[in-house]
């Protein structure tokens, strides 16, 4: 990191706004700290430079954000919540800030297809890893602010009731019957499809701290596998399965042991959903992969060049770290060939 390649990047970057094109996610500042943080750092400027004409301009504020429950989900007030983050991470430390609003952010997960969590994982990681400075704060602030702006909750989701373990719960996730239109859309229709009530609440509850954090990591490895056998329900859309609470997994270090839980349920809940409302209804036969080591995994990614496969490689990495599962491994490759 000390070559500040990542900080060049968040600063072109910060010129932009978290979306495009309506409302899809700006996904540089994500791709761009995996592709550093896996010793790809020579890409980026190269892959930004293909990637922000795609992008538009930072939005512009309205007004303060004074009540900041009316305007939470409110994408209209983007810009007044990226000037609040920026102001809020000014004045205190980034801990501080991401304790506070963690909890208060949380039930709306979903925000922007899960992006709003996912960017705050790969900007907490930066700063944890790699130090604070005022680019990598401003990216936090940035993640906060789409994530507050697009703040969405699961249908159904609250504190997990049931008794299942992971490889359980994700086995009896209902499929949302007619797979079509967009994730809002898809997420309107959950509380119709039989069986999604108790779906979004049956993972066991973590009986402690150092239990949600195995929870967690079994909640990846388990949806990095799953993807092997539906991701060709909808390759890109699934990746969200799998990245999500991994954000939150690598978020959860820097948080009161407190959150653990209720950040346990809220990935549970992402993870869900996003297997209900696009994973194929039927798995697939898992596909043969050649066999590759964990550097060769993400140099194919990076090569590929797309964000989702990028952000996917780098997940399952994390999570072969953690497992020794070398098949969760094959869903990066199994990404880069479907998208």
């Amino acid at each position: 990191m000390s070559d500040g390649i990542l900080d060049e990047a968040y600063e072109r970057l910060h010129r932009t706004g978290p979306e495009f094109e309506g409302w899809l996610s700006n996904h540089g500042p994500m791709a761009v700290e995996a592709l550093v943080r896996h010793g790809h750092g020579d890409r980026v400027h190269r892959w930004l430079d293909d990637y922000l004409p795609r992008l538009d301009d930072l939005p512009r504020g309205l007004r303060p954000v004074d009540d900041w429950r009316s305007a939470l989900g409110d994408p209209k007030r983007a810009g007044d919540w990226l000037a609040h983050f920026d102001h809020e991470l000014r004045e205190h430390p980034w801990q501080e800030v991401l304790g506070t609003w963690w909890p208060r952010l949380l039930p709306g997960i979903a925000a922007g297809a899960t992006h709003g969590v996912i960017r705050v994982g790969h900007a907490v990681r930066a700063l944890r890893t790699d130090g604070v400075n005022p680019a990598r704060l401003a990216e936090l602030g940035q993640a906060l602010g789409y994530w507050a702006a697009r703040w969405q909750p699961v249908p159904g989701a609250g504190p997990l009731t049931g008794r299942s373990d992971v490889a359980t719960a994700l086995a009896g996730v209902p499929r949302l019957p007619a797979q079509t239109g967009g994730i809002r859309d898809r997420l309107s229709r959950l509380p119709d499809v039989p069986d999604w009530a108790t779906a979004a609440v049956a993972l066991r509850p973590p009986a402690g701290a150092a239990q949600a954090e195995r929870t967690l990591t079994d909640l990846v490895h388990r949806a990095g596998l799953d993807y092997l056998r539906f991701g060709h329900g909808n390759p890109v859309m699934l990746v969200h399965a799998v990245t999500a609470p991994t954000a939150v997994l690598r978020t959860l270090p820097a948080l009161d042991p407190a959150l653990w839980a209720p950040s346990v349920a809220a990935a549970w809940s992402a993870t869900a959903a996003v297997t209900s409302v696009y994973a194929a209804p039927t798995p697939a036969a898992p596909p043969t992969v050649a066999p590759a080591q964990p550097d060769e995994v993400f140099a194919r990614a990076a090569r590929h060049g797309d964000a989702h496969v990028v952000k996917l490689a780098d997940a399952v990495l994390e999570s072969h770290a953690a497992t020794g599962d070398a098949r969760v491994l094959a869903a990066a490759g199994y990404a880069g060939h479907l998208i």
